[in-house]
């Protein structure tokens, strides 16, 4: 059995701003016309982050737009949405979250097997010295990879 993924967006900015430590991957609770949405590719993490709230996660921020054809059961585009996990795995994002200066961020939202899924992970905020390195590093790493691509094209 091949897990057909189908990548709907993802936090770019999460990486550059966090030490991503552990990843997790969780299910949502959506609407019709939210799903919908997300088949045509219409939703922002960049805002979003998840909160742990009597016992349930929750992703807040995460922007989906209206659907198009929606009618007036269309969904509110920065609701609250449920994610969907197993109790020891809520219960340890909660525990990382209570320490200081960690949080769970939302990275990638994303289609498996014709369910939407959301990969979270659990990350400390970057230093801007931290930032500077990882520029470096990869402004580095692109001339290097310029540099190979010349000199195989000759």
């Amino acid at each position: 059995m091949s897990d057909s993924i189908k990548i709907i967006t993802k936090n770019r900015k999460a990486t550059y701003e966090y030490h991503i430590e552990e990843r997790f991957e969780a299910g949502m609770v959506l609407t019709g016309t939210e799903v919908k949405s997300l088949r045509e590719g219409k939703a922002n993490l960049q805002e979003a982050y998840c909160s742990v709230e009597s016992g349930e996660l929750a992703l807040r921020g995460c922007h989906i737009a209206p659907y198009a054809h929606g009618n007036r059961a269309n969904h509110e585009p920065l609701r609250p949405r449920k994610l969907l996990m197993h109790r020891r795995e809520i219960e340890k994002l909660d525990k990382a979250a209570r320490q200081k200066g960690y949080t769970i961020i939302p990275l990638k939202l994303y289609f498996k097997n014709g369910k939407a899924k959301l990969e979270l992970g659990i990350g400390k905020g970057k230093k801007l010295y931290d930032k500077r390195a990882d520029i470096a590093d990869r402004d580095s790493k692109r001339r290097l990879d310029r540099l190979k691509s010349n000199r195989y094209d000759d």
